[in-house]
């Protein structure tokens, strides 16, 4: 356990002993919604008397628990000092429905709705935002933090230009190392790996047994649901997340539905990667070779956004490139049609 993980524990036996109970409308005027979801929503709301502008962060306090509320609270407020990074303010209650916390706010809305579909950003502007969630996330993961939820809707603009963004939502975040159940969902951000897990516990929970009478019958590992396969929590997560946002943000599309064998783009991704390979070991040459074919979804792109992208999309998580390695790749064209000399 690193020195920030203690101090984050110390940090929520503190704070959840001095949370008060208030009226949000004895204090705030509340401007606009910002923002809502699963997790709950965000008001934007001015302090009456300070004047100040911050967000308003509320958690349904019967689906969220106690203690997950106050350790986004506090990662929050004590460790995100990165300027990429969303912090809270300092302010935190409850009320009889909602835990709630103010931060700062993004007022210029998520990363999502300026992404042009089928278009994406200028090239300029991509180089922008992955340096500085490159940065961001170089910086959780320094402290031994991992974000786990990295999308265009948790990158807040401070600009309409991405002259400054803002990674936030940090209800996924975990401890490197954390042993967590395996969560797979159908989305490219979701890394190969978990959907290996996720083929292991369909695998174990299927297993079944035949009683006297030849009906089947399941086994206790399988009867007690909590028995799921458990993963380790690695900062991998977040470099393949970061590779399939740069992509995301360069084409307005997603380079494959799901990260699994049996979805065709990315299979045909894997050949390339595997051809790559095999050049490589005949040749004794690095970067992209000639004669090598391409998968169609990269073809757009120049070498060098080539090697990015099969750096921080290896299907192998311990050969994943770091955030610390975007600044490599920047200054130079990723699109064959690019010009980035402004």
């Amino acid at each position: 356990m690193t020195a920030a993980i203690r101090l984050l524990n110390e940090l929520c036996h503190l704070t959840a002993q001095s949370l008060t109970s208030l009226d949000p409308s004895d204090h705030y005027r509340v401007i606009k919604l910002l923002g809502e979801g699963s997790y709950g929503k965000v008001i934007l709301a001015v302090h009456k008397k300070r004047g100040t502008l911050m967000a308003l962060k509320f958690f349904p306090r019967d689906s969220t628990s106690l203690l997950s509320f106050l350790r986004e609270y506090n990662l929050s407020l004590a460790f995100c000092t990165h300027p990429s990074l969303t912090s809270a303010l300092g302010i935190v209650f409850s009320t009889p429905n909602h835990y709630v916390f103010a931060q700062q706010p993004g007022l210029y809305g998520d990363l999502y709705d300026v992404i042009i579909p089928e278009m994406g950003l200028a090239e300029t502007c991509v180089q922008r935002v992955a340096s500085q969630i490159s940065g961001a996330l170089s910086h959780l993961h320094s402290l031994g933090f991992v974000h786990r939820d990295v999308k265009p809707e948790n990158i807040f603009l401070c600009d309409r230009d991405c002259r400054w963004v803002k990674l936030g939502d940090f209800g996924m975040v975990k401890a490197v190392g954390t042993r967590v159940p395996c969560v797979w969902y159908s989305s490219p951000y979701c890394t190969p790996e978990a959907e290996i897990a996720r083929k292991k516990e369909e695998t174990e929970s299927g297993s079944s047994s035949a009683d006297n009478n030849g009906n089947k019958r399941q086994k206790k590992a399988q009867k007690e649901q909590s028995k799921c396969v458990l993963v380790s929590v690695e900062a991998s997560t977040d470099s393949w997340a970061l590779g399939i946002l740069i992509y995301a943000m360069l084409m307005g599309r997603l380079p494959w539905a799901e990260s699994i064998l049996d979805n065709v783009a990315y299979k045909e991704y894997l050949g390339w990667r595997e051809q790559e390979r095999t050049l490589t070991e005949m040749k004794g040459l690095y970067g992209i070779k000639d004669g090598c074919q391409v998968a169609q979804q990269f073809r757009a792109f120049t070498p060098l956004a080539c090697s990015l992208f099969q750096a921080f999309l290896h299907p192998e998580p311990k050969f994943r490139a770091t955030p610390e390695k975007v600044p490599g790749f920047l200054g130079e064209a990723w699109l064959l049609s690019a010009d980035i000399s402004g």
